[in-house]
This record gives C-alpha cells, structure tokens and sequence, in this order.
C-alpha cells in the first residue's frame, strides 16, 4: 500500500508540474490564473457537460484541477475507478504560506469502514469548535487570547473545546497556552468548510 500511494503522490506531483506548464507558470510561481469569475460560482460536471447557476460564467479553465486529474485516473492501475484529492495553497491572515496535497483512490475509500472517521467528524460538528478553530488558524494562539473573544464562551467552555479539538487531531498543544491548526489539518479543514457551502 505504501508503494502505491508513493507513486501515485509521484504522478500527482508530475500533474502538478503539467498544469503549471499548461498555464504558462512555473510550479512555484503563485497561482493567479485560477482566480473565479464570479464571486461564487458553484458548478458541477456530469458525464462530461458542465451545469452552473450562471452558465456563461464557466469556462473549461475552471476545472483545470479536475481535467488534470482525469487524465491522470487512466494511467495508473489503482485510480481507474477514482480518485479524490483535497488541495489547496493559502496565504493565512498571520502571513504564513501553507500548501497541501493529499488524494486517494476511491476504491480503497469504499472498501473500508468509515464509521471511524465518526469522532473526526463530531469534534467539527459544534459552532464554538468552527469559530475557535478559525481563530486560531487566524493567530490567535495562545488560551489568553482566545478567552478574550466573547463567541467562544467562558474559559472552562473554551479549555472543554479545545480538549475535544485536540484529542480528534484538529488541533494540537503548541506550548504553554498556546495552540495551533496542524499544517495538515488546515486544507482539509478549508475544504470541509467549501463543501458545506454548497
């Protein structure tokens, strides 16, 4: 397993350097291509044709990131019959750059029990914990700091969230009273938040 997942993360770094040079940007170059016409354009793809609230609006540039990876899905043994991908590259309020890439293909999601992915879930599944963890991912760190924000509740509410957080992985100790949003977290986080919208 670990084979294959070193190469597919090998093939999905090739795509990466393919769609920068497809755009005409070198992989390091900041992306400003992909910038959205409309301030949400929400559209989908369905056996080839593209539907969205306002049409003229979307063009096949949008869906660079899905076009590459469809291409990619053919060549590799274990991505025929899908893959998923969570990636993004964000510039946090604090300055700090934060690029991540993960994917799978969809037959190993399928073939195996999801409720353990339950307690990930729930540890999102409260408002304080959303607001809290955005917060933190904003700059806010250290336990001072958070318990002077009134929308997360009193200190012995925000230490109980924060205890919940931590212990699902979301959020880890990062010294003394201060906490962060592991760097792995983060993207997956943002995409959950993307998803939710729809």
């Amino acid at each position: 397993m670990q084979d294959t997942d070193a190469a597919l993360r090998q093939e999905l770094t090739a795509l990466e350097a393919r769609v920068a040079r497809l755009e005409g940007s070198s992989p390091d170059a900041p992306e400003v291509r992909n910038e959205r016409k409309t301030a949400r354009n929400h559209a989908r793809v369905d056996g080839g044709s593209t539907t969205s609230a306002k049409p003229t609006d979307v063009t096949q540039d949008d869906f660079w990131a899905l076009t590459g990876l469809q291409a990619q899905r053919a060549e590799h043994p274990t991505t025929e019959d899908g893959i998923v991908m969570i990636v993004g590259s964000v510039t946090l309020p604090d300055g700090s750059p934060v690029a991540w890439q993960e994917a799978t293909a969809t037959a190993d999601m399928f073939g195996e029990d999801w409720t353990g992915y339950a307690a990930s879930f729930a540890a999102l599944g409260h408002p304080v914990r959303l607001e809290l963890m955005r917060h933190i991912m904003s700059g806010v760190h250290a336990t001072a700091g958070l318990a002077e924000i009134a929308s997360l509740g009193t200190t012995g509410q925000l230490h109980h969230h924060l205890r919940q957080l931590v212990a699902a992985g979301w959020v880890r100790q990062s010294g003394r009273g201060s906490y962060e949003v592991p760097v792995a977290r983060m993207v997956p986080l943002l995409t959950s938040i993307l998803g939710a919208q729809r």
